[in-house]
């Protein structure tokens, strides 16, 4: 079920923490519904990825109506934060205090999410499957009730810089990214591959989520000679890059990071035509990709999508990415036993092994104790005009040595 946001007051940092911490937690029990509570930008900025937060809520309805898993059903809370950091916290206290949900999933962005991380960590709250890749969500030394999901940003810049090594050494790199722990990540892991070529880049350019358009961003880095364009950019700002680039004739080596590569969301508000050609990594199944019509996992997902979610973009990647989360919720209650505590449900997440059919070949969701990165290969790309074609083979982002 999706709620509409209220506004409260919001308390900040410490203080809220040190309150919040005195509150009784609910208990868990079985065949009792279990609340899951969820942020997502259905308004904003970042509002294309409200796809996500649709697709779960109507695939957790599929699962009720299924009879739940191994009898747990489940309540789907999902408030908007536009995209806001100071809203998210706002609206995950909400979740946690009011609303008493029994943990937080799929919460995506990462200025929106950090925000949270501390306080769902003193609360004792888990925060699986973070919807953004965020090198931050894997630390259980520190933050042991946060999860990630999909590759983190510093590996999959590490595999473009690493691309870009083997196949235009002697170009002249630019970079456009979101002015933030996002952005950032993609920067460091692209440089540390570059290692001492890193003099490559030519030009930087950095943007915030308020800025109107990034077209001056562009402008400049053309003008920097740059002959490869790094793109890290969220879905809006990533079809007006593409779009820009189109409009100065500007003809670079093209990266494009994959948390815009919605064909649906992104490419074809960008044009079609423009982006050809342009290269991404990839780790889950394309469903623009005429090979995928007889897939199982896809024929399993339309039908799902003909029943629960007729309106969705069926050329999204951001429903197949919530039709994954969707998944991996099924699994990880299907993997517990009768103990549904927190402590429980965070043990099972960290004991994850297996494939899951969204994922292209190869890609497998795998933690333990101490990896809370589930998802961290990849594979090359190239957009053909249609969908996204991969090439070469299964790729590993981690650092050389490791």
């Amino acid at each position: 079920m999706i709620l509409t946001p209220t506004r409260r007051g919001v308390l900040k940092g410490g203080a809220a923490i040190a309150a919040s911490s005195m509150l009784p937690l609910p208990a868990i029990a079985k065949g009792q519904t279990i609340k899951i509570g969820n942020t997502m930008p259905y308004s904003g900025p970042a509002s294309a990825y409200g796809q996500i937060g649709m697709t779960i809520g109507h695939y957790i309805e599929k699962l009720n109506a299924d009879g739940g898993v191994k009898g747990v059903k489940f309540e789907w809370v999902s408030y908007d934060d536009g995209y806001s950091p100071p809203k998210t916290f706002e609206q995950t206290q909400r979740l946690v205090e009011s609303d008493e949900v029994h943990f937080l999933m799929s919460s995506l962005g990462t200025p929106t999410v950090s925000a949270i991380n501390d306080y769902t960590n003193a609360m004792e709250i888990p925060l699986l499957f973070v919807s953004s890749g965020a090198s931050k969500w894997g630390h259980p030394e520190t933050h042991p009730w946060t999860m990630g999901w999909q590759p983190d940003y510093v590996s999959e810049g590490r595999i473009y810089g690493r691309y870009v090594l083997s196949e235009a050494p002697g170009g002249k790199v630019g970079i456009l990214y979101q002015n933030d722990d996002y952005g950032k990540d993609y920067v460091n892991g692209f440089k540390e591959a570059l290692g001492d070529k890193v003099s490559m880049i030519v030009a930087e350019e950095p943007y915030e989520v308020s800025d109107p358009t990034v077209d001056s961003q562009i402008i400049k880095l053309k003008s920097a000679g740059a002959d490869i364009f790094l793109n890290i950019t969220t879905p809006k700002f990533a079809a007006q890059a593409i779009r820009k680039v189109a409009e100065l004739g500007w003809k670079p080596l093209h990266l494009l990071n994959n948390v815009s590569q919605s064909v649906g969301a992104v490419l074809k508000p960008a044009g079609l035509d423009n982006s050809k050609d342009i290269v991404s990594a990839s780790y889950a199944k394309d469903p623009t990709d005429p090979a995928m019509k007889d897939d199982e996992t896809m024929l399993a997902m339309h039908a799902f999508l003909d029943q629960y979610y007729p309106d969705a973009d069926r050329a999204s990647s951001f429903t197949v990415f919530g039709y994954g989360h969707g998944l991996t919720l099924e699994h990880l209650f299907n993997q517990l036993g009768d103990d549904l505590s927190r402590e429980a449900i965070m043990s099972a997440a960290a004991n994850l092994d297996f494939k899951l059919g969204t994922l292209r070949p190869g890609v497998t969701i795998k933690t333990s104790e101490t990896d809370f990165y589930p998802i961290q290969s990849m594979w090359l790309t190239r957009f053909d005009g249609n969908s996204w074609v991969a090439f070469g083979d299964v790729l590993s982002g981690a650092a050389q040595g490791s």
